[in-house]
């Protein structure tokens, strides 16, 4: 699968965490942020990636190359003028061409199953799905307005309370299909406040997906290093830089690589570890090494993250469909064992 990743933007109002360098190139947790959504967007099976630059764009072709050793494919396309977060996309048309594609950007603090989204997005056929996230301080954002059935019926871009009608926010997060991008014109165009409105006047589907998991706009200083207490604290499930886990102490078998490997945010790691275990017992575990579950075509590792407040869990198998669901149903399960 493609996505574009949008990483063109100034960040001024970051500058006094991020200096003159690109955002999407702030570190969190030892790697630039955008090296955590090319890790996402792998993990959810988008291995074509082009990047729409502009602002110090030399500066992430260098860092990211041609994607290899990140595990995916890198295009970049750079802009010499403000085209809009449309207009950018609409730039990178012979990268995308008649299939659907992923739209983030390089600076979302993110950890959404991805692959939801696009399946949504196709089996309701819709020009464009948004994910969307629940926010109690909604102001700073566009807002939508869904029925029953998913359709977005009205967007409010950036709204003061008395305007405020819902707390769904639009991510900046969306599947497209290639067809909402024939109304996007030359020039600077926006999806929020240009495109979605049109597509709605024109009658095409516009659908949102309320989606579960972590997400946070990173543009104010605030909002960052909150999100650095978050992926601290496990609230973000990200993978931690190999400098950043070397500095935390983190057990050599939080460095080795096991296949698929996540993790579930928890209040006390012990205690979830010691449920996981009561569960586990009768099934053939093993304890001396965290929790080690070994069936005839996998092998399942769970233990607590040393650095922060989560469960790692990791999946071997040399069928790489089954370590995912596996690892992922195994996640479900911590998560539900958290509440």
């Amino acid at each position: 699968m493609k996505a574009v990743i949008l990483a063109g933007g100034l960040g001024t109002r970051l500058r006094p965490v991020t200096g003159e360098h690109p955002k999407p190139m702030v570190p969190l947790l030892g790697k630039p942020m955008m090296e955590h959504i090319v890790a996402l967007l792998r993990e959810n099976g988008f291995t074509q990636v082009c990047a729409a630059l502009h602002y110090r764009a030399g500066e992430i072709m260098a860092h990211f190359g041609d994607g290899r050793r990140f595990g995916v494919s890198m295009e970049y396309r750079i802009e010499t003028e403000n085209l809009g977060t449309a207009g950018s996309v609409r730039n990178c048309r012979d990268f995308f061409g008649e299939e659907d594609f992923l739209v983030i950007s390089g600076d979302a603090a993110c950890d959404y199953d991805l692959r939801r989204l696009m399946q949504t997005h196709r089996e309701k056929q819709a020009a464009v799905t948004i994910a969307l996230s629940s926010q109690r301080l909604p102001l700073r954002y566009g807002l939508a307005v869904t029925d029953g059935e998913g359709n977005i019926r009205s967007f409010i871009e950036k709204p003061d309370w008395p305007r405020v009608v819902t707390d769904l926010v639009n991510t900046g997060i969306y599947a497209l299909s290639p067809r909402a991008m024939d109304y996007v014109p030359e020039g600077g165009f926006d999806f929020g406040k240009d495109l979605f409105p049109l597509l709605l006047r024109e009658g095409e589907r516009v659908c949102g997906l309320e989606m579960e998991g972590y997400w946070k706009d990173i543009g104010l200083p605030q909002d960052y290093y909150r999100c650095c207490a978050d992926a601290l604290e496990g609230k973000l499930r990200l993978e931690p830089g190999e400098a950043f886990r070397l500095a935390g102490s983190e057990p050599a078998a939080d460095r080795e690589e096991e296949g698929f490997v996540t993790s579930c945010a928890c209040e006390d790691r012990a205690r979830l570890m010691g449920t996981l275990s009561e569960l586990m017992l009768d099934m053939g575990a093993e304890y001396d090494d965290g929790i080690r579950l070994k069936g005839k075509d996998y092998e399942l590792h769970i233990c607590p993250s040393a650095v922060k407040s989560a469960v790692r869990i990791a999946v071997r198998s040399e069928d790489a469909e089954l370590a995912r669901a596996l690892c992922l149903t195994a996640r479900e399960l911590a998560e539900k064992l958290e509440m």
